[in-house]
C-alpha cells in the first residue's frame, strides 16, 4: 500500500492494520497534549496518533501498546523513520496485562467500538474482541496520573455508556467534541476527555465537511499543520 504523506512525517500502511482514517487524524489533533509529559497510546495502528501529538508537543515522551504483531512492527517503522523517534516507543502487549510502574500523563485511545460480527475485515481494530470499553475504562483509570487526561474518540451511540462506565470508574467528563460528518448532519463521533478531577464539562461541535468531500474552514485550520492538501488551481 501507498505510504500516507503527512508535512512532517510519512505513515507505511498495510492491508492487515487498520489504514490512516479521519477518526485517528481528530483526535491526533485535538486531544489536550500541552501538558503532558508521558503519554500512552492503547492500540497503536500505524502509530498515527502517537505521531502527531509527538509533532504538537516536542517535550512529550511516548509509549505505544498493541495486540496486532503486524501493527506493532508497522508503528516501530513509522517511529523510526520520523523525527520524533528518540520520544517514541512501542511494545507488542495486551492492555489487559500490561503492568507498569509508572503513571501517565494522557492516555489516548482510538478504541475498538463494534461488538464481534461474522467479519473478518479489521477485527481486531474495529471489534471489541480483545478490549472492551470497560476493560480499557478501568485500565486507563489505574494507570492515569492524579491530574492526568484520558482522550477518545468513539460512534455518537456509545457516548452514554462510555460516561457512564467512565463516572463508574472516577474519571469524570472535562471534554465532549460533538463532529459532524458534513454540515447540517447528524453528530457521528464523540471526542470525549475525561479526568479524576470533576469539572463543568466543556462543549463544542465540529464539522468535517462543509459539501461533500470539501473539507469545512473548520477542518483545514484544524490540520494545517499535518495535512498536505492540493492547491486548487
Amino acid at each position: 500500500m501507498k505510504p500516507f504523506i503527512f508535512k512532517q512525517f510519512q505513515i507505511q500502511q498495510s492491508k492487515n492494520v487498520f489504514r490512516v482514517g479521519t477518526d485517528g487524524v481528530l483526535l491526533g489533533a485535538l486531544a489536550n497534549i500541552e501538558a503532558a509529559s508521558h503519554v500512552l497510546e492503547v492500540g497503536t495502528g500505524t502509530g498515527l496518533i502517537s505521531l502527531m501529538l509527538a509533532q504538537r508537543n516536542s517535550h512529550a515522551y511516548f509509549l505505544g501498546l498493541d495486540i496486532n504483531e503486524e501493527a506493532v512492527a508497522l508503528t516501530k517503522l513509522n517511529f523510526e523513520n520520523s523525527p520524533f523517534q528518540e520520544r517514541l516507543k512501542n511494545n507488542h502487549q495486551d492492555f489487559k496485562t500490561f503492568e507498569t510502574e509508572y503513571q501517565f500523563d494522557l492516555i489516548v485511545s482510538n478504541p475498538p467500538y463494534f461488538e464481534e460480527s461474522g467479519s473478518e475485515k479489521d477485527k481486531i481494530a474495529r471489534q471489541t474482541v480483545e478490549l472492551n470499553f470497560r476493560q480499557l475504562i478501568e485500565k486507563t483509570a489505574a494507570l492515569l496520573t492524579e491530574n492526568g487526561l484520558f482522550s477518545v474518540i468513539i460512534p455518537v451511540e456509545a457516548g452514554d455508556v462510555f460516561v457512564q462506565i467512565a463516572s463508574e470508574n472516577n474519571l469524570f467528563l472535562n471534554r465532549k467534541v460533538d463532529i459532524k460528518g458534513i454540515e447540517n448532519s447528524n453528530v457521528k463521533r464523540l471526542v470525549l476527555e475525561f479526568s479524576p478531577i470533576e469539572k463543568i464539562t466543556e462543549a463544542s461541535e465540529f464539522i468535517i465537511e462543509k459539501s461533500p468531500r470539501i473539507y469545512s474552514d473548520q477542518y483545514l485550520e484544524l490540520t494545517k499543520e499535518f495535512h498536505v492538501f492540493k492547491k486548487n488551481v
